[in-house]
């Protein structure tokens, strides 16, 4: 399933580094689990969610848990919320600042890792994630295997590898279903993509299912918008001028 697999990611099997899986609960994330399994041992895989409370799709951390044949689930989370952040900023992130990545899902991630390096004794460590070059013109261009150069230090050496980098959304939902499993159930409910509920890179269709299904949180999105004078979209039209939807 995943179509190569480069060698310096076989022999860092091999000498028994730690593959370190960043699970949002998407079905990216779901599909490289299955995936990985395939040509690394369940003792080399450590998952890792990055919560996001108040913003992210409910049950994703029961999903995960439920699909993950029994392996230990690592939740981290940043200091700050979302919404924190927004209003420290006065303005939401954006495709050129996007703190929401780094500050809540990339920063407490590496902040792990380098924990389970030092507790456990590893300094070989892969950090797998579940971008695919499908889904925009810059994730197309990101490298597949790179040294992360933050965190090989003090004796470590972490490489960053995006394992399903060349798969289709179609094969992606194909590998969940031959392993017997289902996407989380906002995709059924709608939804083309599982980040935050409401994600700046949403399409249209997107932003109004989730108004849809989370109506408390988007009148709140709504609210943030109106007092702020900022807008979630980087199209510069409010999310009710999206949707379609009053709040």
């Amino acid at each position: 399933m995943i179509k190569v697999v480069p060698f310096e990611i076989i022999q860092a099997a091999a000498a028994g580094a730690l593959f370190v899986v960043n699970h949002s609960g998407g079905k990216d994330s779901q599909a490289m689990l299955i995936a990985l399994r395939e040509i690394v041992s369940d003792d080399q895989i450590v998952l890792v969610h990055a919560r996001l409370p108040g913003v992210e799709w409910d049950g994703i951390e029961a999903h995960i848990n439920y699909n993950s044949w029994g392996l230990d689930l690592e939740i981290v989370e940043a200091v700050k919320s979302f919404f924190n952040m927004v209003e420290s900023r006065q303005r939401f992130p954006s495709p050129d600042y996007r703190q929401c990545t780094s500050d809540l899902k990339r920063g407490p991630i590496e902040k792990f890792i380098r924990r389970l390096s030092k507790e456990t004794g590893h300094k070989l460590i892969v950090n797998c994630m579940g971008m695919r070059a499908e889904e925009s013109t810059r994730r197309a261009k990101q490298e597949r295997l790179r040294v992360n150069k933050r965190l090989s230090k003090a004796g470590r050496h972490v490489l960053d590898w995006l394992p399903i980098h060349d798969l289709l959304e179609t094969e992606v939902f194909n590998i969940i279903m031959a392993a017997g499993q289902a996407p989380h159930w906002a995709y059924a409910a709608g939804m083309s993509r599982l980040s935050c509920c409401f994600c700046i890179m949403s399409s249209r269709a997107d932003l109004t299912t989730a108004a849809r299904l989370m109506p408390a949180l988007y009148r709140l999105y709504c609210e943030t918008e109106r007092r702020l004078g900022f807008t979630l979209s980087p199209s510069q039209k409010t999310l009710p001028e999206i949707t379609g939807i009053a709040a």
